[in-house]
């Protein structure tokens, strides 16, 4: 584990395990922790290499603001420091949003790209949802102190005292519209959709997602010769909670990462 000099930021990662590197981005107010469930099954076959990202976990914020655009640019420049022309993505949420940043800014970077519960568009959550990101602020994030994330928050941060700058940056983030709809539409480099069947998102996102990348348009054909490059997973008995350390995440993950595009899985 150990800290990268990027774009004004000292972005703390941590590689575990050998292979073709596999890069985990997690959600809001979390770390790379959020991932401890499910690496050892990822690190026996890849090389896993876990970022938190700007203001979360042991990487201190700075002065800019919290985006998925930047955030994306901090990816990428941390891969070119590692010195690795391509890897494959993994987003969670948030790291959802900056995963999917990263390929559609730096698509020659990403090999192949897994979104977890993340949308394609700001309208793609619940309303209740989206009301709930709306009041994210630092009264909210005092009301938090004593929670598992700020109590992970307060051990590894370096300056604890910033949780609540935390929760201001991060609520004006989520307060920021967005459609990447047609960008999505663009990309070229496989990739493979996971929702829970109890998401923050409905099933209408997760279709309209997974249309844009090509799927759900045609059968596959008897042979599966026709199947899309992109792939489409909800993980049962899930909600948007929990779905991070589900066990069944990496059993539909890692044949997405190995198996050759078009072959079936």
């Amino acid at each position: 584990m150990s800290y990268a000099e990027v774009n004004g930021l000292r972005l703390w990662h941590e590689s575990d395990g050998d292979g073709r590197p596999l890069v985990l981005l997690h959600g809001g107010y979390g770390s790379g922790e959020m991932f401890a469930p499910i690496v050892p099954a990822l690190r026996g076959r890849r090389r896993v290499i876990t970022v938190d990202l700007q203001g979360h976990g042991r990487t201190a914020d700075v002065d800019r603001p919290l985006r998925y655009e930047t955030m994306a640019d901090d990816v990428a420049a941390l891969l070119g420091l590692l010195g690795l022309a391509t890897a494959d993505v993994l987003g969670y949420s948030l790291g959802g949003g900056v995963a999917l940043r990263t390929a559609i800014q730096h698509p020659a970077l990403v090999r192949r790209l897994v979104l977890v519960s993340t949308p394609c568009r700001r309208a793609g959550w619940y309303p209740q949802v989206l009301a709930a990101m709306a009041g994210q602020d630092e009264r909210v994030g005092e009301q938090m102190r004593g929670t598992p994330p700020h109590l992970l928050y307060e051990r590894v941060a370096p300056r604890p005292q910033d949780w609540p700058r935390l929760w201001a940056k991060s609520g004006d983030l989520l307060r920021r519209d967005y459609d990447w709809s047609g960008e999505v539409a663009r990309l070229s480099m496989p990739t493979l959709l996971v929702f829970a069947d109890a998401d923050s998102i409905p099933i209408s996102h997760v279709a309209e997602f997974y249309g844009l990348l090509g799927g759900g348009h045609r059968d596959a054909g008897g042979d599966g010769t026709d199947r899309p490059a992109a792939r489409l997973a909800v993980l049962p008995g899930h909600t948007h909670a929990d779905i991070v350390g589900a066990p069944t995440l990496p059993a539909v993950v890692l044949p997405f990462l190995t198996h050759p595009v078009g072959a079936p899985t």
